[in-house]
């Protein structure tokens, strides 16, 4: 596909379909109660932070006082909202991971009124 985009190929004619999509999970660490409040005061701590500079855009007594009444309250919220699922699962998904959609092979379609440019193009790439 990128040869043909550099060649100026229309390439709005082509569509690229997944075949035999598959879903894969991949585990990252596992979970424990410090890991789990640690990535929560770390995320509620950056969206504390941006909401408190959010603020203090609209208040004029300086920026400590918004940002750390955002700050103090980002890390509330991302430990009460990352610890209540935790807990939820009783035990029974102790680890972190990733999910992806993969397919087992990718086939190239083209618009019939543009195939023979797209395949002569492509021939001239195997040379």
């Amino acid at each position: 596909m990128d040869y043909l985009a550099d060649n100026q190929f229309p390439v709005q004619n082509v569509t690229i379909v997944g075949v035999d999509l598959m879903q894969v999970e991949r585990v990252l660490y596992r979970l424990n109660w410090g890991k789990v409040i640690g990535g929560g005061v770390v995320s509620g701590a950056w969206l504390g932070l941006f909401l408190g500079l959010l603020l203090s855009l609209f208040t004029t007594n300086g920026m400590a006082g918004p940002l750390l009444v955002g700050l103090v309250g980002g890390i509330i919220f991302g430990v009460i909202s990352t610890t209540i699922p935790y807990a939820a699962t009783r035990g029974q998904r102790d680890f972190a991971s990733t999910m992806q959609l993969v397919a087992g092979r990718y086939d190239v379609l083209c618009d019939p009124k543009t195939a023979e440019q797209a395949r002569d193009m492509l021939a001239r790439l195997a040379i």
